[in-house]
């Protein structure tokens, strides 16, 4: 993942939501289909993808998909 739209398409391809660049401040239960697995199911892509491991606890307080992003890219070590 080089940037936010990175992230998204990850996001849209690996969850099939239709989301964009413009929904990553909107918060996820504003999200149409957002629901708590997609959530578990996003975290263990994320984690696959960065071989990082993300904070669930860190995870599950993020309130949109921009901030998950930023877990990502604070835990990512490339």
């Amino acid at each position: 993942m080089r940037d936010l739209d990175d992230f998204i398409g990850l996001v849209r391809d690996e969850l099939g939501l239709p989301v964009g660049t413009e929904d990553a401040a909107t918060g996820l239960d504003e999200i149409p289909g957002w629901d708590s697995v997609l959530l578990l199911h996003l975290l263990v892509v994320l984690e696959r993808r960065t071989g990082s491991t993300l904070s669930l606890p860190a995870v599950l307080e993020a309130r949109s998909l921009e901030g998950i992003y930023a877990l990502v890219v604070a835990a990512w070590v490339p």
